[in-house]
């Protein structure tokens, strides 16, 4: 299925429940993104959600993932209050990783 996509993403709702942590689920997709781009000879991506309750923990979440060699993440904005939070992302990624993706995503609109 994947060899022939570029990217996949976990779902907006999808944050850190106890029964998915979100280091565990971002090992194990950036495990398939490897096998995959290893596989097809091409560059793979996979939307890792960032988003938390803090700004702290994001930028936690973002180190962690481009540690691992993702070149893309996903905040979703509605379940973060405040424009302060989403420039306070968008700056810190353009200033850490301006080669990294950082895609905002609405949820609960219907």
């Amino acid at each position: 299925f994947w060899l022939g996509g570029d990217f996949i993403k976990n779902d907006e709702n999808i944050n850190s429940q106890p029964f998915m942590h979100w280091r565990d689920r971002f090992l194990f997709c950036m495990e398939a993104v490897n096998r995959a781009s290893a596989a097809s000879g091409e560059v793979k991506g996979h939307y890792l959600n960032i988003t938390a309750a803090t700004m702290e923990e994001v930028y936690e979440r973002a180190e962690f993932a481009r540690d691992l060699g993702s070149v893309i993440v996903s905040y979703v904005i509605d379940l973060v209050i405040g424009y302060t939070a989403i420039q306070s992302i968008s700056k810190w990624a353009r200033r850490n990783y301006p080669d990294m993706i950082l895609h905002y995503h609405r949820a609960g609109h219907g």
